[in-house]
């Protein structure tokens, strides 16, 4: 511990010791109290002690209550009894200050002032109970009146000494030094004025409204200071004869002790005045300090928002704020715009269109109340800048409201999105645009597809006429023919079936896509379709470099569907793996079951298919790559009609390949178990 703190503990037990002797020996003759004992100094001095300390020093100012009480010749009962009663009044007093804390308690926010209040109040308490006890037991006067004297010289005391020992809000004095130098000369002046005349009317409570004078203008201490003066000079004259306290017991023809008690209570309400006014004006200050800094720092971020126009208005819509930001956006400068409406930033098509868009009558006020209805967001409006140009802004209006809950304003934030809705005006008619040319690409395909399907019926009964002679023609219906002529028939005839499987092809396609694809679901076994699909291919290799295998279970493969539609996929997926295979190549059908499903698996050692058309290989004729540099005929229906029918069948199908490497394809079919 400082070396300070134990001679500032010394001084303090001297000086309570001092005043102690002084207060009980000015009594006055007949008077039964102690006189304004000084609690406070004694309160102090706990105060400022180590926490380990505070019980031997209470124990310590009763001893030194009591020995003062000795120069004053009181009773024995009533000495003991008001020695213990103000060692525990020091200690309550000094425990409800300090709520069980370290260190130095404060006085700075209402919680404070009520503490103090309590502390001095309770401590008082005590005391005085103390005080009519020992009245009592010692027959020493009117008990109830001794222990409201001493219980209101006891708090006079406190509320009078101890604020100067607790730590305030630091603050300079408002008041110039002119102002202070006065108010000090009008102190003086009323005080003596007060308690110097004998005869002359009593102004007493003059002196009050110095004291908050003080209270509000002059610092913390300086006005302390004035209500303990006030107070010491009160106790002085009084103790002299002076006053108005001083004849009353003579004039009245009450007891003595009234004089003490009424000199008590004037100490009270003075410091009844000044602290609080400390405490409150330090508070207010702190507050206007937070409030200023946080104006100077919402003003320093509106300035800084160049990028945003912010403008604020009273109640009637009057602008009193206008930012920077507004300033570079509308062209205006502050002093042209402020106490007008913001009514002139928009014109009447503007106010009429937002008006509509918001389901309000055609009035700005209404659509200024709608904007700024709570949780409404941000709208787009237009502004009229000084220079007549019109822009559109993206605002967001909102009320400002008291904490009674009364509209004392708006605030709006806007920025300048021109730019933004023109870009968007120009995507939307893009996108109108593009709408328009999928529709009519669609109506285009729409028209394609039905003349491919009127064409192919058209088509399938000449070309099937056409067939039927050329079969007539190579049986020798219509006369031997030569070799040559036999030849011709043949080619012709082959061409003319492609011609038909072409139609039947396109047929199929246009049925699967108009949703008129009829499956007929019948018991099969898969082995069968599978051969079927193998014999009919066969042709297509015979006389060719290549090794074609078919691979079965034993066991039959139920399954139910459509024969025809599944033979088809079989032949589609085995030809083009023979047509895309070259000499010494391999091709294989392979049929397994796995679970519930079957598995048909054509593989070949073909050229293959590059990895990225993989996507669109069954797309409707589409044709790979590699399939057009060698020049292989195909009309890219055949596998875009096998997936759409094993979909149909509630199969799929799936694709390996690589260019140069090989094709497989994968058909999962579901049987019957």
């Amino acid at each position: 511990m400082r070396t300070s703190r134990p001679l500032l503990l010394a001084a303090l037990a001297l000086g309570v010791s001092g005043f102690g002797v002084a207060a009980v020996t000015a009594v006055p003759e007949g008077g039964h109290g102690i006189g304004i004992w000084p609690v406070g100094g004694a309160t102090a001095t706990l105060l400022l002690a180590p926490r380990r300390w505070v019980p031997a020093l209470a124990a310590g100012v009763g001893v030194v209550a009591l020995l003062t009480f000795l120069a004053g010749g009181l009773p024995g009962a009533f000495m003991l009894a008001v020695a213990v009663g103000i060692a525990v009044g020091v200690w309550a007093n000094w425990r409800v200050l300090t709520a069980g804390r370290e260190g130095r308690p404060a006085l700075r926010t209402s919680e404070d002032l009520v503490r103090f209040f309590g502390g001095a109040g309770l401590g008082a308490l005590v005391v005085g109970v103390a005080a009519a006890l020992g009245s009592l037991l010692s027959d020493w006067g009117n008990p109830l009146l001794v222990g409201l004297t001493v219980m209101a010289a006891q708090a006079a005391s406190h509320l009078t000494v101890v604020p100067f020992f607790l730590r305030l809000r630091s603050r300079e004095s408002v008041a110039p030094a002119g102002e202070r130098v006065l108010q000090w000369v009008l102190l003086s002046v009323v005080t003596m004025l007060v308690f110097l005349p004998h005869d002359f009317p009593s102004l007493v409570f003059a002196v009050l409204p110095v004291l908050a004078w003080g209270g509000l203008r002059a610092n913390p201490y300086e006005a302390l200071a004035q209500g303990f003066v006030v107070f010491a000079i009160a106790i002085q004259l009084t103790s002299y004869g002076f006053g108005p306290f001083s004849d009353i017991p003579q004039a009245y023809g009450l007891p003595v002790d009234t004089r003490p008690l009424l000199l008590a209570v004037f100490g009270v309400d003075c410091a009844a005045v000044v602290v609080p006014m400390v405490q409150v004006v330090g508070e207010q200050l702190v507050l206007a300090r937070e409030a200023a800094a946080e104006r100077d720092k919402v003003q320093s971020i509106v300035n800084g928002a160049t990028g945003v126009a912010i403008i604020g208005t009273d109640a009637q819509g009057r602008i009193t704020l206008f930012n920077p930001g507004a300033q570079r956006l509308l062209g205006y400068a502050p002093e042209e715009v402020m106490g007008r409406s913001t009514r002139m930033f928009h014109t009447e098509q503007a106010i009429r269109e937002k008006a509509a868009e918001l389901g309000v009558r055609d009035d700005f006020g209404a659509v200024a109340l709608a904007m700024a209805a709570p949780a409404r967001g941000s709208d787009d409006i237009r502004f009229v800048r000084r220079d007549g140009t019109e822009r559109t802004h993206s605002m967001t209006l909102d009320r400002i409201v008291d904490d009674r809950g009364r509209v004392t304003g708006y605030v709006s934030t806007s920025e300048d999105v021109t730019e933004r809705v023109e870009l968007q005006r120009t995507l939307v008619e893009a996108l109108a645009t593009e709408r328009t040319a999928v529709e009519r690409l669609r109506e285009v395909d729409r028209v394609k597809e039905t003349f491919v399907s009127s064409v192919s019926h058209e088509l399938r009964t000449p070309i099937t006429s056409i067939v039927g002679y050329l079969e007539m023609l190579d049986s020798g219906d219509f006369g031997t023919l030569t070799e040559a002529q036999a030849d011709a028939v043949r080619r012709v005839s082959v061409n003319s079936s492609r011609l038909l499987l072409l139609i039947d092809d396109l047929l199929t396609l246009s049925r699967i896509e108009d949703d008129g694809l009829v499956i007929s679901d019948r018991a099969l076994d898969l082995r069968v379709l599978l051969r079927t699909g193998y014999d009919v291919v066969a042709p297509a290799w015979a006389g060719r470099d290549l090794d074609v295998r078919l691979e079965m279970p034993a066991e039959p493969v139920p399954f139910l569907g459509d024969r025809d539609m599944i033979e088809r996929v079989v032949v589609n997926l085995l030809g083009n793996a023979v047509k895309f295979t070259p000499e010494g190549g391999e091709v294989a059908l392979c049929l397994a079951t796995r679970g519930d499903s079957a598995l048909v698996e054509v593989r070949d050692t073909g050229i293959g298919i590059p990895a990225e058309e993989h996507a669109r290989i069954f797309s409707r004729f589409f044709r790979s790559s590699t399939a057009q540099r060698n020049a292989i005929p195909g009309s890219g229906l055949g596998l875009s009609i096998a997936r759409a029918v094993v979909e149909r069948h509630g199969g799929r199908i799936e694709l390996a390949s690589g260019e140069g490497r090989g094709t497989t394809f994968r058909v999962w079919l579901p049987i019957v178990v």
